[in-house]
């Protein structure tokens, strides 16, 4: 099969289109065609090098696409089923796992990262992460769906736990989460103010429900929540933007507000005063991926139409390449999908 490989870290130019052999599936496994594989940032610090990943390796966490067999010890799938994959590797048998917290597994990890992903044309998957999709959706807003929308239910329902009428600060109105964080919070009846460089992108957002917006690059955001929010603040801020913001997305918490976060695309290192932490009994949450459970949950409102997956633009597999130099300028509104 056709594959996109790293043979070493570095820029975009050690993508390698080229041969490899078919994967082999077990027994358990289901053996799926990868017709759209979305990207995401973690594709890029994956290229530049994280620990745990051996090389040579394959990136991409979003695949969908079609049954080609099931394992012997596998029912329920057909050949040419309509399919997409559930963006995580875990183990399966322990305490974590058995509970339904696979995201606390310690072999936890996101496809393609520790594990090959699906920037190929083949891939097997064990027979739970194999998820049937309705004819309503194609493949290209499949593979928009897995790891941004369970990413951003698990930081506003199961970290958050937000509720109807609460006001809710989504950084990044044109990212994956963002998207999706949007959505959710208008789904459970919360005011959104959100977050973007441009007015167009911001004019995006409002479209997807977002009430306010503010140009992060024009304005300070804590001020502009202040200014809405008659300077109450608001309940939840999500966060993954990391240092470039984490200042301002405080500042912006009412008293007794959560910030959930789930990344530092622009730097890791923050700081926090304590006393205002304890003072204005504030909770910052972390939040990694979410679970099985909430996958599903959040995939009933996918497939209902209810939330919806946003595709900016897409490129052939053999074209890797140029779309990880897009993603890196940050100029797309929604997910960048490649087609084998």
């Amino acid at each position: 099969m056709k594959a996109v490989r790293i043979h070493q870290f570095g820029g975009p130019e050690v993508l390698t289109y080229e041969d490899v052999p078919d994967p082999q599936p077990r027994k358990d496994q289901v053996l799926v065609r990868v017709r759209a594989c979305s990207l995401n940032h973690l594709d890029v610090w994956v290229r530049k090098g994280l620990p745990g990943v051996k090389l040579p390796h394959i990136l991409g966490s979003d695949a969908a696409g079609e049954v080609v067999e099931a394992g012997e010890y596998v029912s329920g799938f057909k050949t040419g089923q309509r399919v997409l994959l559930a963006p995580m590797h875990f183990c399966g048998r322990c305490e974590k796992c058995v509970a339904g917290l696979q995201n606390q597994c310690r072999e936890f990890t996101v496809l393609g990262n520790a594990v090959d992903g699906g920037n190929c044309e083949l891939i097997a998957a064990p027979a739970a992460n194999v998820i049937p999709i309705p004819d309503s959706l194609d493949f290209n807003q499949a593979a928009s769906v897995p790891l941004v929308f369970v990413t951003a239910w698990h930081m506003l329902v199961g970290r958050a736990g937000i509720r109807p009428g609460q006001t809710v600060l989504v950084l990044g109105a044109s990212s994956g989460v963002g998207i999706a964080a949007i959505q959710i919070a208008r789904l459970f009846h919360c005011r959104v103010i959100t977050t973007a460089g441009d007015e167009a992108k911001l004019a995006k957002g409002r479209e997807l429900g977002a009430d306010y917006g503010i140009d992060h690059y024009k304005q300070k955001i804590s001020e502009e929540v202040r200014k809405i929010t008659n300077k109450e603040g608001v309940d939840i801020v999500v966060e993954h933007v990391g240092a470039a913001t984490w200042d301002e997305s405080v500042k912006s918490l009412k008293a007794g507000g959560t910030l959930v976060t789930c990344g530092a695309t622009t730097g890791p290192n923050v700081g926090i005063d304590l006393r205002h932490l304890f003072a204005r009994q504030l909770s910052l949450l972390g939040s990694y991926m979410g679970t099985m459970g909430e996958l599903h949950e959040v995939l009933k409102h996918i497939f209902a139409g209810r939330l919806k997956p946003v595709v900016d633009r897409t490129f052939p597999l053999s074209e890797l390449r140029a779309a990880h130099e897009y993603l890196e300028k940050s100029q797309m509104f929604g997910k960048i999908v490649v087609n084998p």
